[in-house]
């Protein structure tokens, strides 16, 4: 049986510890970059879910003459309310959606800020106010998303 006289050679321990350092901080530099991008991916998101049930709130108002309740809120787009003739609906396909962050849309009429009606999102942290992905997300904030 002959025998292999080369030396077979893999990495040093030294070898695989520079490069987990430098994978570590390859991540450390661009996974906060990335991350932000997720944050606004879902701020846009509940601006577009929020455009829709804003066209689906007009509908019902052309069928029935009136907006929803807040007290009927956005599920009278699915759910035919009680007092309300020449529903046609259902007004959206799927339900109401939660936000981006599984948390339901607000909807209030009259609205506080000089619109007709009020969608919003409370953002992640589901509060009033914040900043960043925290921030409130409405149907008021046309062109600040």
């Amino acid at each position: 049986m002959l025998l292999n006289s080369r030396r077979v050679r893999g990495f040093t321990l030294i070898e695989l510890l520079v490069v987990l350092a430098i994978l570590g901080l390859l991540a450390g530099l661009v996974g906060p970059r990335l991350w932000g991008h997720f944050g606004k991916a879902k701020t846009s998101t509940a601006a577009v879910q929020i455009k829709d049930l804003e066209q689906a709130v007009e509908t019902y108002r052309l069928d029935v003459g009136r907006f929803p309740s807040s007290k009927d809120g956005l599920q009278a787009l699915n759910t035919k309310p009680a007092n309300a003739p020449g529903w046609n609906g259902p007004y959206l396909k799927g339900g109401v959606p939660l936000d981006p962050w599984n948390n339901p849309y607000h909807y209030e009429v009259p609205s506080k800020h000089g619109m007709d009606f009020d969608i919003y999102s409370l953002g992640a942290d589901n509060a009033p106010g914040g900043e960043g992905e925290d921030a409130d997300v409405g149907n008021w904030q046309r062109g600040q998303q």
